[in-house]
């Protein structure tokens, strides 16, 4: 079924959804991989990045990421930047329930988010941009078929060094999703 796996189901971000974001978005060892900034928001200023950004544009797609058994929201997942002339799209994926990192529940998440894009959607390309300390994460997507594509020099000062913004991206024919279920 769409949006479903063995553990997991997607559905749509709520607004009911902010306060669990909104800790995930305060939390340090959450972002560290995945945002570039390092800080700490208002429940105000989450509110309002979820309700223009996420909710509110018409060119993404937002869904949380629900545990079966638990029935819990352990993370989001979004297609962004999405061009329907040129059929591709931007992913992001965060798993904000530290309980459930390592554990495979990103790869299953990110498999059906592109067997939608490119089942459903027809996309014909999605990228991503990864920092390149996160090593078991370059490591996943290579595993679902993305390559390197390019690499932003020294982008992130972090932890008292540069880092390295790598661009992956992945075409329909490359995809290797249907392998990993």
């Amino acid at each position: 079924m769409l949006f479903e796996s063995s553990r997991i189901y997607f559905r749509k971000m709520m607004e009911d959804d902010i306060p669990i974001y909104h800790q995930w978005r305060n939390d340090p060892d959450v972002m560290r991989t995945t945002s570039p900034y390092l800080d700490v928001y208002t429940f105000a200023e989450t509110q309002a990045f979820v309700e223009q950004v996420i909710l509110g544009s018409g060119t993404s797609k937002s869904y949380m990421i629900i545990e079966k058994q638990s029935q819990a929201p352990i993370g989001i997942t979004s297609l962004v930047q999405i061009d329907r002339k040129n059929r591709n799209a931007e992913c992001i994926i965060d798993i904000g329930d530290k309980e459930y990192w390592g554990k495979g529940y990103g790869t299953e998440a990110l498999s059906l988010l592109l067997d939608y894009a490119f089942s459903e959607m027809n996309l014909h390309r999605v990228s991503l941009q990864v920092f390149a300390f996160n090593l078991k994460a370059i490591s996943m997507y290579r595993k679902i078929g993305f390559k390197q594509e390019g690499i932003l020099r020294e982008f992130l000062f972090r932890e008292g060094a540069w880092h390295d913004l790598i661009q992956m991206g992945v075409l329909k024919h490359e995809y290797n999703g249907k392998k990993l279920k």
